[in-house]
């Protein structure tokens, strides 16, 4: 294999060689019985293999957030077409957000239990004959109960992938992977929306869901023929509802973890906020076009990865817990700048600039908590990375509307936003901070 890195093989081969030794370090670690430390089967990888691999992970964890947020932009086209109403249309949002939370509920157990890839790719499958399902709907009914399986299908992708990081890395290098991985969470919602749009110029609404089912396909293909079993079998559990609920008692039971799940809820519902009405303020509010419009999103796109990037380097010599902070702070600061320059009418400037320091340092804050959620639940991995994403996209699918029913305003985003951000610091000074240790992971 040392042989093959001289020819520069392409990311599916870097993806296919890094699971395959990553499995066989962890195979070989867990035959042998003795009292040294687990050898995680990532630490031995290459940096172009570790590449390779996140590359992957990364394209199954966006297929989350690019089924939720990709066909945003073609609301009123499907409300013309399927001759319903608005709101109607809205509740096919939030149909995919039960689905993708109850994905992650039950597809996160099943996979520590019988391993990764099987669920993996039964969940990918589903999403795909989900979104054909959508492209052939004729009524709203049908679309969220394709919208639904979407969600499920997509969220088996997300939370398996989450779990194989854990099964492979730990230390600095989990830190590192975790970073690069939450970077595609992160980037994946604020993207979708302008992708969704440059789609709809060429097609109709329908033309988003081939989108959808032709990503979702080759993802299939690629893991299929990429990605080996990380979970080794002695170290998966009955998929038994005693069994199940034992490793979510031991999620709820650790306040570290529920005050972590509360912080990542709660600026994820910041983000929603955002997503959910920033077209209707903008374009409508200020009289952006489409592409100014994109081009807004596209800078603080630009801005979330950049403190994305930033962030995982300061974790490697600050605890995460301190990049946590650093993160909320800013944030929290930029919601109440935006708020007070709504009210002060301070105009389009006022409300782009701390716009951007509000959805920027997401970047931060991101990494951190699934570091710190999955840090130090190593046998509950999948359940953990279920529940942080299942708590995520629900909460956050719960308190965005929020802003609609304020009346969609720069006012109404602030207030949501700085209520969020307060609730999320409260956690982090009460419950976080103090059961959290101060030096950096490793």
């Amino acid at each position: 294999m040392t042989a093959d890195l001289n020819t520069r093989p392409s990311a599916l081969d870097d993806a296919v060689a890094a699971t395959a030794e990553a499995t066989a370090t962890l195979e070989a670690s867990a035959s042998t019985a003795t009292a040294e430390p687990v050898v995680h089967g990532g630490d031995a990888l290459s940096r172009r293999q570790r590449a390779g691999l996140v590359l992957l992970l990364g394209a199954l964890v966006a297929l989350g957030p690019f089924t939720i947020d990709m066909y945003l932009p073609a609301f009123p086209d499907v409300a013309a077409d399927l001759a319903t109403t608005e709101a109607a249309i809205q509740l096919t949002l939030t149909a995919t957000m039960i689905g993708f939370g109850l994905g992650q509920l039950i597809l996160g157990p099943l996979s520590d239990a019988v391993g990764r890839k099987v669920p993996l790719l039964a969940a990918t499958a589903i999403h795909v004959l989900a979104s054909v399902s959508v492209i052939f709907a004729q009524d709203v009914t049908a679309v969220m109960i394709g919208r639904v399986f979407q969600g499920i299908g997509a969220a088996g992708a997300a939370v398996v992938a989450m779990a194989m990081v854990r099964d492979l890395f730990s230390g600095q290098k989990l830190i590192r992977t975790l970073a690069r991985m939450a970077l595609v969470t992160g980037l994946a919602p604020v993207l979708a929306p302008v992708i969704g749009a440059q789609v709809l110029s060429f097609v109709q609404w329908r033309g988003v869901f081939v989108v959808l089912a032709a990503y979702g396909l080759v993802v299939t293909v690629i893991a299929g023929i990429a990605l080996a079993e990380t979970l080794p079998a002695d170290r998966r559990g009955a998929f038994e509802w005693r069994v199940v609920s034992g490793r979510y008692r031991v999620l709820i039971a650790d306040r570290t973890f529920l005050g972590v799940l509360l912080v990542g809820s709660m600026v994820f519902s910041a983000l929603f906020s955002y997503l959910s009405s920033s077209s209707f303020i903008l374009q409508d509010g200020y009289g952006l076009t489409s592409q100014q419009f994109a081009f807004v999103f596209g800078i603080n796109a630009v801005g979330l990865v950049v403190c994305n990037q930033v962030g995982a380097r300061l974790m490697r010599r600050l605890a995460p817990r301190a990049v946590m902070t650093f993160g909320l702070t800013v944030m929290a600061i930029g919601a109440l700048a935006l708020l007070t320059s709504a009210l002060l009418g301070l105009g389009l400037v006022g409300v782009l600039v701390p716009l951007f320091f509000t959805v920027a340092p997401l970047g931060f804050v991101m990494p951190a908590v699934q570091v710190l959620a999955l840090a130090d639940h190593p046998k509950e991995a999948g359940t953990a990375a279920s529940m942080l994403g299942a708590v995520n996209f629900g909460v956050a699918g719960l308190i965005s509307p929020l802003v609609g029913l304020l009346g969609i305003s720069v006012i109404a985003m602030g207030v949501v936003m700085c209520a969020a951000l307060a609730v999320a610091h409260l956690s982090l000074w009460l419950v976080v901070r103090p059961r959290v240790s101060s030096e950096v992971l490793v």
